[in-house]
């Protein structure tokens, strides 16, 4: 049971995604002008590496090591579908926002690296745990980046304005992101240094 925890903990702080792993960048400083959009990436995210690790792992023994990699995108590609589908359907204008970066998710290294390094080679819940694990830690390193974005540049937080006026446009532009991203990241990796 401890060993199932570590698995769900790494991903928050550890081994976070997005700040030490440093994995989806792009889709991450991208869709991460506001606390919502970063909720939406983050969520999103979660839910294709949740299904898709267990997926693969309860398939593994049935895919040949020759054709890995392609059955691995094509499971991860099928739950990407259902993302997009689903939020198109219920939440239209989140999808606008986050454009082709839903799609994008298949190609997401934190998706395909998770199904590589742990899922097929792993059983079906400890595999779960794990992507649920990693997809919350990757949510909350994005509504932090998106929060912290938002507050600065826009002068209000998950689309609610607490001050008149306008914000520091920088923070919603790229160089406010990468600045944004780079603090958190210290700040993580200090974080991680003080717990081992």
């Amino acid at each position: 049971m401890m060993n199932q925890w570590n698995n769900f903990t790494k991903g928050l702080i550890k081994e976070n995604p997005l700040l030490i792993l440093v994995l989806g960048t792009c889709p991450s400083l991208a869709v991460t002008t506001s606390a919502i959009n970063g909720l939406g990436m983050g969520l999103a995210t979660t839910f294709v590496l949740f299904m898709s690790n267990i997926f693969i792992a309860s398939l593994k023994n049935l895919i040949s090591d020759n054709i890995r990699i392609p059955a691995f995108i094509v499971v991860i590609a099928t739950f990407v579908t259902v993302v997009d589908l689903l939020m198109q359907a219920y939440v239209p204008d989140l999808y606008v926002q986050l454009g082709i970066f839903i799609p994008l998710i298949v190609v997401n290294c934190i998706v395909l690296g998770r199904a590589e390094a742990y899922a097929s080679k792993n059983n079906v819940l400890s595999s779960a745990i794990d992507g649920f694990g990693m997809g919350l830690g990757f949510t909350l390193a994005l509504v932090c980046l998106g929060s912290i974005r938002e507050v600065l540049g826009g002068l209000s937080i998950f689309g609610w304005k607490f001050a008149d006026g306008d914000g520091a446009l920088l923070f919603i532009m790229a160089p406010g992101a990468f600045i944004c991203l780079g603090f958190l990241m210290a700040i993580t990796n200090k974080l991680v240094k003080k717990l081992n």
